[in-house]
């Protein structure tokens, strides 16, 4: 069933670039990048250095009047891996709008997994969880169908290679999403996931994020439960998050903070842990906080940040002082 979805998609796709002849168009073209100095405090020892935490090259355009592309290349990463020779890309994908509300994207893509963490441009996330930093891929190949059935309610499918694949290995994903809200001031970034891993056991994801608006005020609430087969209990193996930030000016204040814990229990007869991106027996505990200054109006061209986060997993106090800018070649 999963081939003939992948026919249908791309011969449609097809169809659309022979019936349309246009010149390619060009509404975005950028480059953005993040340096910081980083310290840590690690067992009373205290070390720094200057960083370069990311340099991306952004383009966004269209072939037609209904098919957009979008690519996303990270500069700064290790573009060649024997396992993923598309190690450094997170976007390069074909967008097919066939009606106003129907639309199927083929390339790759960022991975239908609910949770503003997890959404976020990684550009914009000072520290992770553990699950989004153990995930070995965040962005994958596949085919993805979106159908905005209200306005502003989507609900999206993605069948893709797995994030707990380390490139093509016949491991993907399937995942179902919906983007939405119940109330202006209540978004929704929900999704079930069915992901299958190196052992080619099938895991299941129930993410649940919720971001509420109160004028200035943004808090993020969030829970996500994993389970493999074979596991014995429901709420064994989850995460809790939360965030919160406060606009006041051209200053944004910030705190995040979270809970990780995955029983240790969670094994299969042979011993391997059903959750390959929270090892079974971790009860983790990350928190954080921190400034933002936006010193011109587009807060998109420049800002600054001070931050401060540790995880108990890990132990270490950091802190992080930086700059995060954008260079617009083409901006329409």
């Amino acid at each position: 069933m999963s081939h003939k979805l992948i026919t249908i998609i791309c011969g449609c796709a097809l169809l659309m670039c022979g019936q349309v002849s246009a010149q390619i168009r060009i509404s975005q073209l950028y480059f953005d990048t993040r340096a910081s100095f980083h310290q840590e405090v690690a067992d009373g020892q205290y070390n720094s250095q200057f960083t370069g935490d990311h340099f991306n090259l952004n383009i966004r355009g269209s072939l037609t009047d209904r098919l957009d592309f979008r690519i996303r290349q990270r500069l700064n990463k290790k573009v060649f891996d024997e396992r993923n020779m598309f190690n450094a890309t997170d976007f390069l994908y074909l967008k097919w709008h066939a009606t106003q509300k129907l639309s199927f994207t083929v390339g790759k893509n960022a991975l239908y997994i609910g949770g503003y963490e997890f959404d976020a441009v990684p550009i914009d996330v000072y520290y992770y969880s553990n699950f989004c930093n153990n995930l070995y891929q965040g962005f994958s190949f596949g085919v993805n169908v979106d159908y905005e059935f209200l306005p502003g309610q989507v609900l999206d499918f993605q069948f893709c290679n797995s994030p707990l694949s380390l490139g093509f290995q016949n491991l993907y994903a399937y995942n179902f999403e919906w983007i939405g809200g119940w109330a202006p001031w209540w978004n929704t970034l929900w999704s079930v996931n069915f992901v299958q891993d190196e052992f080619h056991r099938t895991v299941n994801y129930i993410a649940l994020g919720n971001r509420f608006i109160f004028g200035d005020l943004a808090v993020d609430v969030e829970w996500m439960n994993r389970a493999g087969r074979g596991q014995e209990r429901f709420f064994s193996d989850y995460t809790l998050i939360s965030k919160i930030i406060w606009t006041v000016g051209k200053w944004n204040l910030c705190a995040k903070g979270g809970y990780e814990s995955n029983d240790i229990a969670n094994v299969d007869a042979l011993g391997r842990a059903l959750d390959l991106a929270v090892a079974p027996g971790t009860r983790n505990i990350y928190a954080g906080c921190g400034v933002e200054f936006f010193p011109l109006p587009d807060r998109d061209r420049l800002r600054l940040h001070a931050v401060y986060f540790k995880s108990s997993s890990i132990g270490v106090d950091n802190f992080d002082i930086g700059i995060t800018w954008r260079l617009d070649v083409i901006n329409k």
